[in-house]
């Protein structure tokens, strides 16, 4: 499955200092994965929308057609402030 990031979630990844960004990026890739690969669970009070967990890192998701949207990814407290951030796609 493809997994396409939110123009502000590739953004923030481009911020993020190594390692920290290469962890993400494989976790990325292996959320793509049949079936995804990864710490994933509901975000509560958001039907629809996931959340994975990566380190101190969260990227929240949505499935979108044949493919996962990746709208937003921040640090662990941070993340889920921003819930309604790239779900009009």
């Amino acid at each position: 499955m493809d997994v396409e990031l939110h123009r502000d979630a590739g953004k923030y990844l481009d911020r993020i200092p190594e390692p920290a960004r290469s962890h993400i990026e494989k976790a990325l890739d292996d959320l793509g994965k049949e079936p995804p690969e990864g710490n994933i669970i509901p975000v509560t009070g958001q039907h629809g929308t996931f959340r994975l967990k990566i380190g101190d890192y969260r990227a929240i998701f949505r499935y979108k057609d044949d493919c996962i949207f990746v709208t937003h990814i921040d640090r662990r407290g941070q993340a889920y402030k921003k819930k309604n951030r790239g779900n009009k796609r």
